[in-house]
């Protein structure tokens, strides 16, 4: 076993919790335990568990509904049943709602570990068949929702072909994360990842950046230097933010994923190169093509593979574990103790809309992280238009200008007042924003 799996734990019976703490700790598995279905539901949202064992009469809510939870929510997990009112009926009963395994009262600590040991399989088992769903922890893909599920296979099929991949999704969502984990999970892993951004190069300067120039080739080229499809050899480019390539730099990518060939500024000669192409856009690019501001040749070539990663607000039961995530995360980079949220603010918080995905969320937790006070976070400590939001769900007198200011004001509190980086969560750009901001001051 490669590394520790995680182990939930649930029984009203604290000795029978200590029992099975103490015996599977023993094995070196990581236990969480649990003493009732509610609080084992809000483990299981912070945690990415292996492995549930329940039992089965507890006071409240029983063993039976946890496992249909689990069931419905958390596919890769495997469910372990112990009862010291064993029956057909009851064993039935439990199989159908989802468990793999069955264990009566009084069991011995070698029944125990064989049962474990033949859930966890099962899990390994999964695993391997379902593809590399260890992404989120070595890329930094947080989420174990349905729709990152779809996400993860998506990205393991990707990366055993070739194939070029063109990323869709909102501002914020992780497009390079999604590109990235293609990459490392892939044959080209061991050579280069290249990252670039088309909409921060200016025109004049991205065909040099990405193909090269040789000496000579404009005013200051005293030096021949390499673009960044040579830099990315045998390896992997991004093109992020393809939507905003000008028509003619369109049409030079088009000759690289026909050709595999590259000029450089100032050479007639051509430059075979092995680099796989992922592109990313946040736009619509069928809507481009009808407004002729995108090739339809370059999209159909782009178009091999594609992936559409889901914005936050469809990614519900993924919002508690980024929350989490960041948390640790901040907490660390500051050198503090993790604070702590309450309940009602984390509900505020998973009830968010989250227009800037992801990215909105990481500098909300690292801004409460930074200006929290004590070891709590409570819901006066969250940015404003969180607060209203929650408090004027059915409020319908406000005018769209009154809601939209309060709404920039919010994300520009939730980022330090960086306009930069509010402008790429409002999917605005700096000029827009400042002339927004000038009409609410006056």
């Amino acid at each position: 076993m490669s590394e520790a799996e995680s182990i939930l734990v649930v029984d009203d019976s604290p000795d029978t919790r200590e029992v099975l703490r103490r015996n599977l700790t023993s094995k070196g598995h990581t236990v969480i335990t649990s003493s009732g279905v509610t609080e084992a539901i809000a483990v299981l949202a912070a945690n990415c568990i292996d492995l549930v064992i329940t039992d089965i009469r507890m006071p409240g809510i029983d063993g039976f509904d946890l496992l249909r939870h689990v069931h419905e929510n958390y596919k890769e997990s495997e469910m372990l049943v112990i009862t010291g009112f064993p029956s057909v009926e009851g064993a039935v009963r439990a199989m159908k709602a989802g468990a793999d395994e069955y264990l009566a009262k009084p069991f011995t600590v070698e029944e125990l570990f064989l049962a474990v040991d033949k859930a966890l399989e099962k899990r390994r088992l999964k695993r391997k068949a379902i593809g590399p769903s260890i992404l989120p922890a070595r890329y930094g893909l947080i989420g174990e929702s349905k729709a990152m599920a779809e996400v993860y296979r998506a990205i393991a099929k990707a990366s055993a072909s070739s194939a070029t991949v063109l990323v869709q999704g909102e501002s914020g969502t992780g497009k390079e994360l999604i590109a990235r984990a293609i990459h490392y999970g892939s044959r080209r892993a061991s050579f280069p990842f290249v990252p670039v951004n088309c909409g921060s190069i200016p025109e004049q300067l991205l065909e040099s950046e990405l193909f090269g120039h040789i000496k000579g080739a404009f005013t200051g080229a005293s030096t021949a230097r390499a673009g960044f499809f040579q830099t990315a050899d045998r390896g992997t480019i991004l093109l992020d933010e393809i939507s905003e390539a000008s028509l003619s730099m369109q049409v030079k990518l088009l000759r690289v994923l026909q050709e595999k060939e590259i000029c450089m500024l100032g050479s007639s000669t051509p430059r075979k190169v092995d680099v796989r192409i992922c592109a990313a856009t946040n736009k619509d690019l069928s809507a481009l093509i009808k407004k002729g501001l995108f090739r339809e040749d370059l999209f159909y070539r782009l178009n091999v593979f594609t992936i559409v990663i889901p914005p936050l607000r469809e990614r519900g039961d993924d919002i508690i574990p980024l929350i989490q995530h960041f948390i640790a995360r901040k907490s660390e980079e500051f050198g503090r103790k993790p604070p702590l949220l309450s309940e009602e603010a984390l509900a505020i918080l998973r009830g968010y809309h989250w227009p800037g995905n992801v990215r909105e969320l990481e500098n909300v937790v690292q801004r409460l992280v930074a200006m929290a006070d004590g070891d709590l976070i409570e819901v006066p400590d969250l940015p404003s238009l969180m607060r209203f939001s929650a408090l004027r769900t059915g409020d319908l007198t406000r005018t769209l200008a009154e809601v939209e200011a309060e709404y920039i004001q919010s994300v520009l509190d939730s980022v330090n007042g960086n306009k930069s980086l509010a402008a790429r969560i409002l999917d605005v750009d700096r000029k827009t924003l400042r002339e927004k901001l000038r009409k609410t001051d006056a």
